[in-house]
Parts: C-alpha cells; sequence; structure tokens
C-alpha cells in the first residue's frame, strides 16, 4: 500500500512536516518493503493558493492510499476523499515513525478537516 506523510526533509528519519499542502516534502513509502519516493513540494510551498488543492492531487495521481500529516484544510481534505484517500491529522514524530505507528494500526482516520484555509 502506498502511505503519504509529510516531511521536513527527504527520508524517513526526518521530522513530520505539519502543514498539508505547504509542507516541505510529501514522502510516498510502500507500507510493505518501505522504499520511498520524496516528493519536494517547494512549488506548493510558495502558492498564493491552491496549495492543498494541488498537492492533494498530485497524492491521487501517485496511487496513494491514506495520508498522515499535522493540518489540513477543508479544500484538500474535500479533494483527498473525494480520491479515496484516508486521512490522518495530528501526526508528529519522524516520518519513519508515523509509517511504524501506521503498520500497527495506531493511526486513527478523520472524518473532518482540522484547519482553516492556508496558513
Amino acid at each position: 500500500m502506498k502511505l503519504a506523510v509529510t516531511s521536513k526533509g527527504q527520508d524517513l528519519q526526518s521530522d513530520v512536516d505539519p502543514r498539508f499542502g505547504r509542507a516541505a516534502y510529501i514522502i510516498v513509502v510502500d507500507t510493505e518493503s518501505l522504499e520511498f519516493e520524496a516528493i519536494d513540494n517547494s512549488d506548493n510551498v510558495n502558492a498564493f493558493k491552491g496549495a492543498g488543492i494541488q498537492a492533494a492531487t498530485l497524492m491521487s495521481d501517485k496511487g496513494v492510499s491514506a495520508l498522515l500529516t499535522g493540518f489540513c484544510g477543508p479544500n484538500a481534505f474535500k479533494v483527498l476523499k473525494e480520491a479515496g484517500i484516508n486521512v490522518a491529522n495530528g501526526v508528529e514524530g519522524t516520518v519513519g515513525d508515523a509509517v511504524q505507528a501506521f503498520n500497527a494500526g495506531k493511526v486513527a482516520f478523520t472524518d473532518e478537516a482540522n484547519a482553516d484555509g492556508h496558513w
């Protein structure tokens, strides 16, 4: 399964970035093999608006099934849900810690956004 985790860096030891649309990187991890791809999200970091929607569209294009992040705004959340991507908010620690928690069944998915527009 492909899992996306917002990240401040380019590897599994990096801290989770609390922002979704404006995260520095989004790490897409295969939950079985732990192989990963670090996606540079700098275009969205500096976007005037629509960063979350663009990031959500990218996650759908990458075939991601779930997203682990700190905060997800309403527009991005709507796009993710429409794409069938489950969202877990309030995730902290390193990307690797988040993946381990997911694999251990310790991640709770939500039914709503937990942030206003971009911040």
